[in-house]
């Protein structure tokens, strides 16, 4: 039974977990530690305590996922669970693996990818009932990652089971795609008008759920392998437009 719950990274993300988990798991005592905040042993909490919960999540930005694993693992108790939930899973998982063999001792994790954040969670009234999460690798015992699954189920959740690579294939191409095209707009300054059709507001409730995540756009691109591939194929697919434009040109 989990009592526990050690965030580790204090952004935007690791305060909407503690949000989500008191409100949905109201009995788990939730420990914070924060580079930012110093330990008053009430939410905030040092590295060593935060790493004694039952299940301690790595919060951090991407980039800073091997040296916050670094520093985790060491700390972590005898039958801690070890969760990622980073938005990339190939990178994640190797560290995850090359940790796991080189600590000297068994290493419980499991890497999972919310596919939801605050705003989504704001969209539809603060619930999780519908929305999906990622599993990827693990090492738990078969009895315990069926608890697992069953524990986000009973939320509302829909567990979603699939290796590393075909969740950042489908990532870059989802994700990714929203955040690159969101990018592109908001450099371009387009903006809402008084005339908007439909679609457009669709597009642009698009750009602004993703508009402030400049630091995941970039490091998504570093660390997701897929991501250049379909920044080539978007391109390719600009220039076949512009052409096909230059010829309603020519046949005016």
């Amino acid at each position: 039974m989990i009592e526990t719950l050690g965030i580790v990274g204090y952004g935007q993300f690791g305060a909407f977990l503690e949000k989500v988990a008191e409100r949905f798991v109201p009995g788990i005592r939730v420990r914070i530690h924060s580079r930012r905040a110093e330990p008053d042993n009430d939410r905030f909490f040092s590295l060593d305590e935060v790493c004694q919960c039952d299940v301690v999540i790595i919060a951090s930005a991407i980039g800073q996922f091997a040296a916050t694993l670094d520093a985790v693992v060491p700390r972590l108790g005898k039958r801690s669970v070890l969760a990622d939930v980073a938005t990339v899973k190939l990178h994640t998982a190797e560290l995850l693996k090359s940790q796991a063999a080189r600590s000297g001792k068994p290493l419980r994790y499991i890497a999972t990818h919310p596919m939801f954040g605050p705003h989504s969670y704001s969209k539809i009234g603060q619930s999780l009932q519908g929305l999906r999460i990622v599993l990827t690798d693990h090492s738990l015992e078969p009895a315990v990652y069926d608890d697992v699954k069953a524990a986000l189920n009973s939320v509302g959740l829909v567990v979603l089971e699939m290796s590393a690579d075909q969740h950042d294939r489908a990532l870059a191409e989802t994700l990714f795609l929203t955040h690159y095209i969101g990018q592109v707009v908001t450099h371009g300054d387009f903006l809402r008008t008084e005339i908007d059709t439909l679609s457009f507001g669709f597009l642009m409730d698009a750009v602004e759920s993703v508009r402030q995540d400049g630091d995941l756009f970039r490091d998504v691109y570093r660390f997701n392998p897929h991501c250049r591939a379909v920044v080539k194929r978007f391109e390719a697919a600009e220039g076949k437009v512009a052409r096909m434009l230059e010829t309603f040109d020519a046949d005016g």
